[in-house]
């Protein structure tokens, strides 16, 4: 048995940091403030240069294609960025689905 389980259709989605960003919690670690979270990111949204000044950032990209200084992100990338380095902006070329592991409080500046 697994201590820790979500099925699909369990736990709701929440407002992200920016306007077309929504999160579902997975994971809270209660010692560290970590989370794993699913992110869906709306088609057409830019999520602007920032940094999570708290965190290191894993992210696995389930569906959709995003785009970041003219690369293309499809289903299957992989990309990890370490606490306080500023990346983006991100841009979601279609509604983009992506697990995200935040290894510290989620904040973003």
């Amino acid at each position: 048995m697994f201590p820790i389980t979500v099925a699909p259709g369990q736990g709701a989605w929440i407002a992200g940091p920016y306007p077309g960003v929504e999160l579902k919690v997975l994971r809270r670690d209660e010692a560290t403030g970590g989370v794993t979270v699913l992110r869906k990111f709306q088609a057409g949204i830019t999520v602007p240069a920032h940094t999570h000044p708290e965190a290191s950032e894993s992210v696995y990209v389930i569906s959709g294609e995003w785009e970041e200084d003219g690369v293309v992100h499809g289903p299957g990338t992989f990309f990890q960025v370490p606490r306080g380095d500023r990346h983006g902006p991100h841009r979601a070329r279609t509604e983009v689905l992506s697990l995200t592991i935040f290894d510290g409080p989620l904040t973003v500046s």
